[in-house]
Order: structure tokens, then C-alpha cells, then sequence
């Protein structure tokens, strides 16, 4: 039974879903802002939010939690470098998502602009 399961599947195995949403989480830290569907966009900002209220803490625990989340160096010394002290004084709502008009041309589904404020 699928009684109190949070969170979306998107057709992956668990593995693979963690491997997407780690993958996704790590293009947005890097770019920014990504164009991507409605439900991906939906699904990364509170572990993308999480991650910076992490960095801002600025210490060795964290950066190694974050690393072993995100499995990327780079990605976690940007997030550290970067966005972490831009939202020192901000206590959450780091991400907008922004609903963009048309949906994806394969298949309608609805797009999505999800950015740092």
C-alpha cells in the first residue's frame, strides 16, 4: 500500500531517481536557473534550499554532507563560494519558480523556470 509516501517517482527506480534529482539539484547550483517541468522544478527546491541553509552555516560538517549529497567538489565549493554568503541574511526562500506559458512541444507537459531570487 502507498499509504503517506511523499514525492514524486518520475519513472525511476530509486537509484536512478537519486541520481536525477542529485543531477538536476547540481545543474541549477552551477547555472543558476534552468528551464525544466513543472513536478522537477517542484521536486528539487526544498533539497535545493536545504543545501544553501546548509552552506551559509559555513562549517566542515556540512560541506561534508553536502559533498556526499551532491558527489561533486565544484559544485559544493560554489555553493559555498557563492550562495551561501549572497543569503546569509535571508532565513529561507532562496528559489522562484516561475510557470512559463507553453508546455514541453513532445508531450504539453507544463515547463517551469526555477531560479535563485
Amino acid at each position: 500500500m502507498r499509504h503517506a509516501k511523499k514525492g514524486k517517482k518520475f519513472h525511476r527506480v530509486a537509484g536512478r531517481r537519486k541520481a536525477f534529482l542529485r543531477n538536476l539539484a547540481g545543474d541549477l547550483i552551477r547555472a543558476g536557473r534552468i528551464e525544466t517541468t513543472e513536478a522537477r522544478a517542484k521536486a528539487i527546491r526544498p533539497k535545493v534550499e536545504r543545501m544553501v541553509t546548509f552552506a551559509k552555516r559555513n562549517d566542515l560538517a556540512g560541506r561534508r554532507l553536502l559533498l556526499s549529497r551532491l558527489h561533486n567538489k565544484k559544485i559544493v565549493e560554489k555553493l559555498y563560494a557563492e550562495w551561501g554568503p549572497k543569503y546569509e541574511s535571508r532565513s529561507g526562500g532562496y528559489l522562484r519558480i516561475t510557470k512559463l506559458e507553453r508546455g514541453r512541444k513532445r508531450d504539453a507537459s507544463p515547463r517551469a523556470v526555477i531560479e535563485f531570487v
